[in-house]
């Protein structure tokens, strides 16, 4: 995953992957059919934990501030995770089927997720409110990640410190909480 994180995921070969662990080419060719099966199963692995991550982090009835602290939690959880979520963040969006149903399958689950701790910290939620800030904090949290990750125009001139505070700000304002 390091090597996908590195370079364009159609420049690493087979070749390189084995390199970078120590095998020759037939022995990864053994194990995997292909580079992409690695991306893939790499991806599941990362998208896994993740999942446990939200799972682990879904705020209490009545946790005001639980939305937000989620979103930030898991945004600095995947910085400490940064190969893996480089590549599930930003160099592989739209990559090929296999990945984006895998990048799907994810989504909805979090989605569902987010739902309950929408419902979680709100109480009673019409399920069409619950489903909507779902779908936007799930937007926001891929949208900072990939911000982070790539360290593109808008991190770097907020700064790290004041780029976390505004994600926090705009996920209370997703979750209806007032600031």
């Amino acid at each position: 995953m390091n090597l996908f994180a590195t370079f364009p995921v159609d420049e690493v070969t087979v070749h390189d992957i084995a390199g970078a662990v120590g095998m020759t080419p037939a022995a990864v060719y053994y194990h995997f059919a292909s580079k992409e099966q690695i991306l893939v199963e790499g991806l599941t692995r990362f998208t896994d934990e993740l999942l446990d991550e939200v799972r682990a982090g879904i705020p209490a009835k009545g946790d005001t501030n639980g939305i937000a602290r989620l979103i930030t939690d898991l945004a600095g959880w995947a910085r400490r995770n940064r190969s893996f979520a480089t590549v599930y963040f930003v160099n592989s969006v739209g990559l090929n089927p296999h990945v984006e149903a895998q990048r799907r399958s994810t989504r909805i689950e979090l989605i569902e997720l987010l739902q309950q701790a929408a419902r979680n910290v709100h109480g009673r939620l019409r399920p069409a409110q619950a489903a909507v800030m779902a779908v936007a904090l799930v937007s926001l949290l891929e949208t900072a990640v990939a911000a982070n990750l790539s360290q593109d125009q808008v991190y770097k001139g907020l700064g790290a410190k004041r780029f976390n505070t505004e994600v926090e700000t705009l996920a209370n304002r997703i979750a209806g909480i007032a600031a």
